[in-house]
């Protein structure tokens, strides 16, 4: 592996996906994920960045629109997490998840569509909570790293859609 300018070995980025802070109000929306023997957990809008896709916003708007049949407005970067993966051919490095915090324009679920939809591997329930610590703190939010930085961050993440902002 190439070694970066400090001397440590880099890992390389096998899967990016592009996910959403997808706030409606007072609310944050979610996805409930209930896989058959496995206890539920709930997850960000949003999925992997894709050839077709010239930049990771467009991804992220691709996937809000397959999961949700949503629309979304003021898309600003918020959070990034790499963790250690495996993709499907075997290769091996990290997947990076770029976490933008944005505003709900329009849902319709009748318009969801994608392999979430057209496939579903086990159950994938749009859900609500409300954007406070203890709203957060109600269901498993996973990465864990998301909610860690939810949980610290609730004001800040508020802040990054203040009209005043720039």
């Amino acid at each position: 592996m190439p070694a970066d300018l400090r001397g440590h070995t880099t890992r390389p980025v096998v899967k990016r996906t592009a996910r959403a802070i997808l706030l409606d109000s007072a609310d944050l929306l979610l996805i409930k994920r209930t896989k058959p023997g496995q206890p539920p957990y709930w997850i960000t809008p949003g999925g992997g960045v894709e050839p077709e896709d010239a930049t990771v916003v467009d991804a992220l708007h691709r996937e809000v629109d397959e999961e949700l049949g949503a629309k979304v407005t003021d898309v600003v970067p918020a959070f990034v997490d790499t963790v250690e993966h495996v993709r499907e051919d075997g290769a091996c490095g990290v997947k990076v998840q770029h976490f933008f915090v944005c505003r709900l324009e329009s849902m319709d679920l009748s318009r969801r569509h994608g392999p979430e939809v057209d496939e579903p591997s086990g159950e994938y329930e749009v859900v609500r909570v409300p954007f406070t610590r203890a709203g957060v703190a109600s269901v498993e939010v996973v990465p864990p790293s998301l909610r860690s930085y939810l949980d610290a961050n609730i004001e800040g993440v508020r802040a990054l859609l203040a009209g005043d902002l720039g």
